[in-house]
Parts: C-alpha cells; structure tokens; sequence
C-alpha cells in the first residue's frame, strides 16, 4: 500500500499538521502494468485520518487501470489516482 500524506510545516512555528490523506492498493495485473484502487480519507487531522483509515471511512475511491509501474514514476500514479476520484477538475 502507498500512504500519500499532504501535510502544512509553518515557516513561523515549525508545528506540522495533517491535512489529508490518500492510499493506493495494488488490486494486480502483471509485472509491468499494475491495477491500483485509490481512496482519500474523511477527515482533517493525522488522528481522524488514522481512525478512518482502520475503519474504511472513505471519502472518494477510484481506480487506476494497467499502470506503467516500471516505466512511469509514482507521481503519476498518484496523478491518475486523484484525477480517477475527481480532483483538480
């Protein structure tokens, strides 16, 4: 599984906060084309998005069909992952 975190570092005070959450399951394919399901959390902080991720709270889910794993960076996997659940339209 990949964890994508997105998280605010103040420049001021050096505190950290959580503000989002996605993961990325392999579901199969073949060596060179991977089948992923994508999901984003519910929740704005790293301990409600821990809590919905041991209970499944989804928020969107998508997939990702016969991904290039070998040949493309993961940054387009995470790409096609929140364009596949409707983000950044």
């Amino acid at each position: 599984m990949i964890v994508v975190k997105v998280e605010l570092w103040s420049a001021v005070t050096g505190d950290v906060q959580e503000l989002a959450r996605m993961t990325i399951d392999n579901v199969g394919g073949t060596q060179q084309l991977g089948n992923y399901r994508a999901r984003t959390m519910r929740g704005r902080s790293a301990e409600a998005l821990t809590r919905a991720m041991l209970r499944s709270d989804v928020q969107r889910e998508g997939r990702v069909e016969r991904h290039p794993r070998l040949r493309e960076h993961v940054w387009n996997l995470v790409a096609k992952s929140l364009s596949g659940m409707g983000y950044g339209r």
